[in-house]
């Protein structure tokens, strides 16, 4: 990871927007203890929020705007490019302030199945029962079958019930085409509150796993009454071998130690990012690999996601379904990397020590080293640990 240069995590109109975060900070800056705060980034520095919130759910859960206009000698804990450089450097100043993932008792949930192209992908999957070498093959009597019409369909129409009929008479019909042109979308819980990573962490990926890759997403931030209040950037890591065997492995796949990173900031939705902007953002992927050398680019347009974004959010949180912290939504992903790495016909999987790198304009750059997840240091830091810390701490 390049630490010289803080400013290439930020968005690229810098501090324009309203940039929120979470720190874990040093006894002294945090109180008798050391823990975690949120955090305002501004031109002047970066701000502890603790005394207006407690914690990120907390501060979106209620007009976020309006109270951070309001708030009054704020106190700094350092500069925008002293955070950043303490948490993307080799070795962390224990010291000095770090960010972690900027959510914290939000429910993480993700969807999947939201482009066409992925859509096609899934299906390769479960044709090849998680064995990449059958890929490429199926890849190719899928794409004959199926051409590129079914891209264009909108889920839930008259056109999707006829080429789900169509499909059913060929025997074609997949649990996977069901989500991605039928009228329900695929929601999932991605990860428990407060076991995401943050900028600068290793993200993980289960031992047992032999296929798989990084998923991009722009992430949304909701707060409980179901407004998107801002968004975010995340690595939705996912294990297509185990995924691929049966949908049922589908929280076998997704929810492993540091197996989901958030980051690196939360913008908020004002007039200089509107919910618009949020539609048209285009995300780019770039995997760069310590062992081989290996590299990989690719972007994808949210304009040419199948599901409207705030569709994807009021089939999350609804009358049947209520999330009294808020919750950040996954939108899912255009990516699903083919390019062999190694043995033809083989595709791409990760390699511990892969660089993954997730930027967008408006959000700025998320960046994570990939290793195993028994490799990282367990997840110890739960909702009680939070509690008790926050008490300690006197900001209850």
């Amino acid at each position: 990871m390049n630490a010289t240069d803080p400013t290439r995590y930020l968005p690229v109109d810098g501090l324009t927007g309203v940039m929120l975060g979470r720190a874990w900070l040093p006894a002294g800056l945090a109180g008798p203890v050391a823990g975690p705060s949120p955090v305002w980034l501004t031109h002047d520095g970066v701000y502890d929020l603790s005394a207006i919130a407690p914690t990120m759910a907390e501060l979106l859960a209620d007009q976020p705007l309006a109270r951070l206009r309001e708030a009054a000698d704020l106190p700094r804990i350092a500069s925008v490019a002293e955070l950043i450089t303490n948490s993307v450097g080799p070795d962390p100043d224990a010291e000095r302030p770090r960010l972690l993932a900027p959510v914290d008792l939000h429910a993480i949930k993700g969807c999947g199945v939201t482009f066409a192209c992925s859509l096609l992908e899934r299906l390769i999957e479960e044709r090849a029962a998680g064995q990449p070498a059958r890929a490429a093959e199926i890849r190719k009597q899928l794409g004959t079958t199926l051409g590129t019409g079914f891209g264009d369909v909108v889920p839930g129409s008259a056109q999707a019930e006829e080429l789900r009929e169509r499909l059913m008479e060929a025997g074609m019909w997949s649990q996977y085409l069901e989500v991605g042109i039928g009228p329900f979308a695929e929601v999932f819980t991605k990860a428990q509150p407060l076991s995401a990573v943050g900028l600068g962490q290793a993200v993980g990926i289960n031992p047992v796993s032999e296929w798989n890759n990084p998923e991009p997403e722009l992430v949304l931030v909701v707060d409980p009454a179901g407004n998107i209040v801002g968004a975010t950037l995340g690595n939705d890591v996912n294990l297509r071998d185990l995924e691929g065997r049966s949908a049922l492995l589908l929280g076998r796949a997704k929810d492993n130690n540091a197996a989901c990173s958030i980051g690196p900031f939360i913008r908020l939705l004002d007039e200089s990012f509107t919910l618009n902007d949020v539609r048209a953002e285009e995300i780019r992927l770039e995997i760069v690999g310590a062992q081989d050398g290996f590299r990989l680019s690719d972007k994808s347009r949210m304009s040419e996601i199948s599901r409207d974004v705030a569709d994807l959010v009021a089939q999350t949180i609804n009358e049947s379904h209520q999330y009294p912290d808020g919750l950040v939504l996954f939108t899912g992903t255009l990516f699903a990397p083919t390019q062999d790495r190694g043995e033809a016909g083989m595709g791409f999987t990760h390699k511990p020590g892969d660089f993954v790198r997730i930027s967008s304009d408006h959000i700025g750059t998320l960046e994570n080293e990939v290793s195993y997840c028994d490799r990282i240091e367990p997840w110890d830091f739960g909702i009680a640990a939070l509690m008790r810390n926050l008490a300690r701490r006197g900001v209850l």
